[in-house]
C-alpha cells in the first residue's frame, strides 16, 4: 500500500502538465479519472495513455487544424466525486468530449451530467456490461467477453467443480458476480459463496473466513481496480488459501505492484505488455521514451484509453466537426490500429475484442496462455444500434 501516494505524485505532474501553453481553439478531451480512492492505483497510468496519444494525434497536425489538449479531473473513483468532476469539465471547462476509465458507480453518477451536457463520451473501461446512453461508446470488455475463458480454463483444465465469489459492494462488483455465477451455474459448477465488502474495504477477514469454511476449488474476484485487489489478495495470501485465483477487475499494472502475493492469480483480458505484436511493442517503445523511468506499467485499463483518443480524433475528422450528433454517427464507423489490435466500436456501441487468458509470474508479468479472437461482446445495447 506503501505505493498509493507515489503514484498519486506522479499523477499531479502529469495533470499540471497538460495545462500548459494551450490555444483558445483546442479542442478539449476531458478526462474525469480518480487520482484519489480505489483507482488511485491504476489512474495515473491511464493518464499517461491519454498523453501520448494527444501528442501522437497532435505530431500529425492535429485534427480539424486544431491541436487536443486534455483537461483531467479527480473523480475520487466514486459517485460524488465523478459527479463535481463532470459537471466541471463540462460545464466550466466547455470539454469537447470525456474520455476515461472509471469505476462504475463514477461513470453511473456522471451519465445523467452527459445527458445534460451533450457531449460525446468514450468509456474506456472493463466493467459489468450493458450500460446505454445515445452519447457513450465503449471500447473495453465486458462479461460476456471475459468471464467464460477464466471458468472454462478452471472446470476443463484444474477440473474445479466448486466456487467461491468475491466482490467489491457497487455495480461493476456485483454485475460481474450475476453473470458468472449463472456462467458457473449453466457450465455444471457449484458456487458455495457470494460475498462482498465496500469498495474502500481494507479488512476482508470476515470474507475469508467464510472462504476457508466453504473450501472452495477456485475463486473468482471482482474487486474495484487498484486498492481493493491489492488488500483482497494480500489476506487471502497471509491465510493460506490454496484455492485457484481468478481475477475479473485485476489489470497488470497493480498485479506487478502487489509483488509475490501476484504471483499465480489467473487474469482474463484484451491487453497485456507481454502481447508479441508490431502495434503493441511500438506503443510501448513511445510510453518509455515519453516517459522513461517514470513510466507506470501500461495495462488493460491505459491501452483503451489510448486508443480512444485516437479513435475520437478520426471521428473528428470523418464527422468534419465537433458537433456532437455527427461525431457520435461518426464514432460507430471508425478503427483504430492499436496496441490491443483493431478496434471498431461496432456492436451495439461496444467493441468485438481478441481476449487473453494468462497467469501472473514471479516477476509481475502475465504469461498469455490461450488466445481467443474476434469475441462479440453480445447484446449490450439494442435499442442504440
Amino acid at each position: 500500500m506503501r505505493r498509493i501516494p507515489v503514484l498519486l505524485a506522479s499523477a499531479a505532474f502529469l495533470v499540471g502538465a497538460v495545462h500548459i501553453g494551450h490555444a483558445a481553439d483546442d479542442i478539449v478531451i476531458g478526462v474525469p479519472v480518480g487520482l484519489s480512492g480505489a483507482n488511485s492505483v491504476v489512474a495515473p497510468s491511464v493518464v499517461q495513455a491519454a498523453e501520448l496519444a494527444v501528442d501522437e494525434v497532435n505530431a500529425a497536425g492535429g485534427v480539424l487544424g486544431r491541436k487536443l489538449r486534455l483537461e483531467v479531473a479527480d473523480d475520487g473513483s466514486g459517485a460524488a466525486g465523478a459527479q463535481k468532476a463532470y459537471d466541471a469539465l463540462i460545464f466550466q471547462k466547455k470539454v469537447d468530449a470525456l474520455i476515461s476509465m472509471e469505476t462504475s458507480a463514477a461513470r453511473n453518477a456522471g451519465l445523467p451530467i452527459v445527458s445534460r451536457g451533450k457531449v460525446p463520451f468514450i468509456y474506456t473501461s472493463f466493467y459489468e456490461g450493458r450500460s446505454c446512453n445515445k452519447y457513450m461508446y465503449i471500447n473495453a470488455w465486458v462479461p460476456d467477453q471475459q468471464v467464460a475463458p477464466m471458468v472454462d480454463f478452471f472446470m476443463k483444465e484444474k477440473g474445479a467443480k466448486t466456487f467461491f465469489l468475491i466482490g467489491s459492494d457497487y455495480a461493476f462488483g456485483r454485475g460481474m458476480l450475476e453473470f458468472t455465477r449463472a456462467y458457473v451455474e449453466k457450465a455444471g459448477g457449484k458456487v458455495l459463496g457470494e460475498e462482498y465488502n465496500p469498495m474502500d474495504a481494507t479488512d476482508w477477514t470476515a470474507v475469508i473466513s467464510k472462504v476457508r469454511a466453504t473450501n472452495p476449488d477456485a475463486l473468482l474476484i471482482s474487486t474495484a481496480g487498484g486498492a481493493p485487489n491489492v488488500t483482497l489478495t494480500k489476506q487471502l495470501r497471509t491465510a493460506g488459501i490454496t484455492a485457484h485465483y481468478g481475477n475479473l477487475g485485476l489489470d497488470e499494472g497493480t498485479a506487478k505492484s502487489m509483488g509475490a502475493d501476484a504471483q499465480g492469480t489467473y487474469l482474463a483480458g484484451s491487453y497485456y505488455t507481454s502481447l508479441d505484436t508490431d502495434a503493441n511493442k511500438k506503443f510501448l517503445a513511445a510510453m518509455k521514451q515519453k516517459f522513461g523511468d517514470k513510466l507506470e506499467t501500461p495495462n488493460d485499463l491505459s491501452a483503451p484509453e489510448y486508443e480512444a483518443v485516437h479513435a475520437y480524433a478520426k471521428a473528428l475528422a470523418k464527422a468534419g466537426t465537433t458537433q456532437t450528433d455527427k461525431v457520435i454517427e461518426a464514432l460507430a464507423t471508425v478503427s483504430v490500429e492499436g496496441p490491443r489490435g483493431t478496434i471498431i466500436m461496432n456492436k451495439q456501441r461496444h467493441a468485438p475484442l481478441t481476449m487473453y487468458l494468462g497467469q501472473v509470474q514471479p516477476d509481475g508479468s502475465v504469461k498469455i496462455m490461450s488466445e481467443f479472437k474476434n469475441v462479440d461482446p453480445g447484446p449490450q445495447c439494442p435499442n442504440l444500434g
